[in-house]
C-alpha cells in the first residue's frame, strides 16, 4: 500500500505520479477529457477545499479554484504572506487549524521536497491532499494535464513518440512528474538535453537519451517540452549567462525546424521569453502552451473528484 492509497487501494490523496498504475492515471486522464468536453455536474457541493499555498503562484491556484467552483466546493483561499505562517505558525498547525474547521480537501504547495507527504501523513481520515508542488520533488497535476494535452494533439498511443525535454531539469518537479508519466503511458523515445550543470545526478533520466547538442536533440521529434530556468532555486554559476543559455539551448523557430513537421511545442510556464523559448514559438501555431493552461482545469477537477467526490 502506498501512502497515496487507502487500505481498500481506493486514492486518498495525489503526492506523486510516480509507481501510480497506469489504468488510475488514464482514467484520470479520461475524465479529464470529458470534463474538458463539457462535462457538469457538482459532486462537491457542500464539500470546503482550501488552496494552502506556501509558495507563489498563478497558474496553478487559479486552475484549482477554477476547478474546485464548477465542481460545486466551497473554495478557501490561503496566502501565506497575510497568514499566521508570519508568526511562526508551522505548515502542520496551519492545516490542523483549517482542517478543525471542517476543511477536508487540502491543495498544497511547499518549497520543501516531500513536505505535501509529511502534511498528509498527520491528515484525518477522510481528509484528502493534493500536491500542487513540493520542492524540487513532484508536480502530478502539472504531469497529468501535459500527458492529457499530448495524448489530445498525438492520440493515445504513445508508444511511437518521440519526446526531448529541455533545460533545467535539476530543478524541475515538473520534468519529474512528466517523466514518470511518460514512462508510464509507454512512450517510444524519451530525450533531455540540458547543460550538465543543470541535470540531475541520480536515478531521474535512467532510460532516457541524453543530448549535449540541441539541434541533434531536436531531430525528428513528436513534441518538445520547454523548462524555464529555476533561478529562485539554483546557485550562482550554474550558467554562464542567460545569453549564452539562449544561444545554446533557448528554442527558435529555425531551431524548430528540426523537429518533425507537426511536432508541437509545450511548456510548464512561467516562461522566460528570450531565454529559454523565443515569442514567435511561445506564440506560434505549434505552441500547446495556453491549451495546457485550460487543461489544468480540466485535470484538478477529475483529481479533486476522485479524492472528494
Amino acid at each position: 500500500m502506498t501512502p497515496q492509497l487507502d487500505a481498500s487501494d481506493r486514492l486518498r490523496h495525489l503526492l506523486t505520479l510516480e509507481e501510480l498504475p497506469r489504468e488510475r492515471l488514464v482514467a484520470l486522464l479520461d475524465r479529464a477529457q470529458a470534463f474538458a468536453d463539457g462535462a457538469a455536474g457538482r459532486p462537491l457541493a457542500g464539500t470546503a477545499v482550501c488552496t494552502l499555498f506556501f509558495e507563489p503562484s498563478t497558474r496553478t491556484r487559479l486552475s484549482f479554484q477554477r476547478a474546485a467552483q464548477r465542481l460545486g466546493a466551497d473554495v478557501l483561499n490561503f496566502d501565506a504572506s497575510t497568514s499566521s505562517t508570519s508568526k511562526g505558525e508551522t505548515a502542520l498547525d496551519t492545516m490542523k487549524n483549517i482542517e478543525a474547521m471542517g476543511v477536508r480537501g487540502f491543495v498544497v504547495r511547499h518549497s520543501e521536497d516531500g513536505g505535501v507527504a509529511a502534511l498528509a501523513a498527520r491528515a484525518q481520515p477522510g481528509t484528502a491532499l493534493l500536491n500542487a508542488g513540493d520542492g524540487r520533488s513532484a508536480h502530478p497535476t502539472q504531469g497529468l494535464l501535459d500527458m492529457l494535452t499530448l495524448r489530445q494533439a498525438k492520440g493515445v498511443d504513445f508508444s511511437r513518440l518521440k519526446v526531448l525535454i529541455v533545460g533545467d531539469i535539476r530543478h524541475s518537479r515538473v520534468a519529474r512528474s512528466d517523466l514518470q508519466a511518460l514512462r508510464t503511458l509507454g512512450v517510444g523515445e524519451i530525450r533531455i538535453c540540458g547543460p550538465r550543470s543543470l541535470l540531475p545526478d541520480d536515478e531521474t533520466l535512467d532510460g532516457c537519451r541524453i543530448e549535449d547538442d540541441f539541434d541533434a536533440a531536436l531531430e525528428g521529434v513528436d513534441a518538445v517540452m520547454m523548462l524555464r530556468l529555476q533561478r529562485e532555486r539554483m546557485a550562482e554559476g550554474l550558467v554562464s549567462s542567460l545569453e549564452d543559455y539562449h544561444r545554446d539551448y533557448g528554442l527558435t523557430a529555425q531551431r524548430l525546424r528540426l523537429a518533425a513537421p507537426d511536432a508541437v511545442v509545450m511548456h510548464p510556464g512561467p516562461m522566460n521569453r528570450g531565454v529559454e523559448i523565443d515569442d514567435d514559438v511561445a506564440d506560434g501555431p505549434q505552441s500547446l502552451v495556453l491549451r495546457q493552461v485550460a487543461n489544468g482545469v480540466a485535470v484538478r477537477m477529475a483529481a479533486l473528484e476522485a479524492l472528494l467526490g
